[in-house]
């Protein structure tokens, strides 16, 4: 008679150590998977490599930067994103950088083998995000290697009126050495200039003749170029030298012996004649202002008075009468700013 054969304790053991061992490998190969996704995230997808040009950036690495894959640019292409072929690259280095810290990426969205990477940071103290798209440029190794798909530069195009020089963070420039005009530069023409994105750019006029607070521009969207209209007001040293000047100019004009002083805004009609040379004196200069007049400045009409001493003798009955007078007038006035810097003024008479 068969008598039943008790399970082995061997064999249940066994198959438990099997189903641990499956459960194990299950849960490392998990782990694996994850932790090789967490690493491709981190060091190799295109996050990463959006993430290396900006610390780039924020190290002040601006040559390096440049050299990444997909960041130069060339000139059919600034041609089709409607910004000047002739962009200055001037602000495309480490002294026209301003901080930028806190990048971090916020999204990845891949169409037709582009990924879409947006990233937020705060660039000097103004928070921004900004998109670029990346595309695979080949293999390094086991991984995959990246450029950027559209270029993450793009241009401000600056019109300062006032002043030839000015600063952007910091960074100082001559209109005439960032123009494609050269030295014929026209004041009133905007300059075109490539900057990084994102960027903070702070543009300030400090000169002896004019000034103008920071304008700040943040570069957040590649391949886009941003106008930038300053108007700078004449500094305290300036309208000193522009009150001198119409001061000198006016006493000049006293020491003509004339009853109307060549090219000068005052003078006296008389019916009769005069019996000796008149003397002329400023009884009142001028407060005299400035303004801007496109790229230069102007001197707005203002009141003055001047002061006569003549002889007059009558044609008809031959008497003579002293005059002593005071004569209004108003003065107005243009000043040029030269390629030298200097400023040349020529001053005017405003009409009644």
């Amino acid at each position: 008679m068969d008598r039943p054969q008790p399970s082995s304790p061997r064999r249940r053991r066994l198959w438990v150590d099997l189903t641990t061992l499956a459960v194990v490998g299950v849960l490392l190969l998990g782990a694996i998977g994850a932790g090789g996704a967490a690493l491709y995230k981190e060091y190799y997808g295109p996050g990463a490599f959006v993430t290396r040009y900006l610390d780039l950036l924020a190290s002040g690495r601006a040559a390096d930067a440049l050299r990444v894959p997909g960041v130069a640019i060339d000139r059919a292409t600034l041609a089709d994103a409607a910004i000047e072929s002739t962009a200055s690259e001037a602000l495309l280095r480490q002294a026209a950088l301003a901080p930028l810290s806190e990048i971090d990426v916020v999204k990845e969205v891949t169409v037709d083998g582009v990924t879409s990477v947006t990233v937020s940071y705060v660039a000097g103290s103004h928070p921004g995000t900004s998109t670029f798209e990346v595309k695979q440029d080949g293999w390094v190794g086991v991984t995959p290697d990246w450029r950027f798909a559209r270029t993450p530069l793009a241009a401000i195009s600056l019109n300062v009126l006032g002043a030839d020089q000015f600063a952007v963070n910091g960074f100082e420039i001559d209109r005439r050495q960032v123009s494609s005009a050269g030295v014929e530069a026209s004041p009133t023409d905007p300059v075109s200039m490539l900057v990084f994105t994102p960027g903070l750019y702070s543009v300030t006029v400090d000169t002896a003749i004019s000034t103008s607070p920071g304008v700040s521009i943040l570069a957040d969207s590649p391949l886009i170029q941003t106008p930038v209209d300053i108007q700078t007001a004449p500094t305290e040293e300036f309208l000193e030298v522009v009150q001198t000047r119409v001061e000198e100019f006016l006493t000049e004009c006293t020491t003509q012996q004339v009853l109307q002083p060549t090219a000068c805004p005052f003078g006296l009609e008389v019916q009769n004649r005069i019996e000796n040379l008149p003397i002329w004196s400023i009884a009142q200069q001028p407060k005299v202002t400035v303004e801007p007049d496109g790229a230069h400045w102007m001197i707005p009409a203002t009141e003055a008075v001047a002061h006569i001493e003549v002889d007059i003798r009558s044609l008809f009955d031959g008497s003579i009468e002293h005059v002593s007078e005071d004569v209004p007038f108003r003065v107005n006035g243009t000043i040029a700013i030269l390629p030298d810097g200097s400023a040349s003024i020529r001053v005017g008479s405003a009409g009644a």
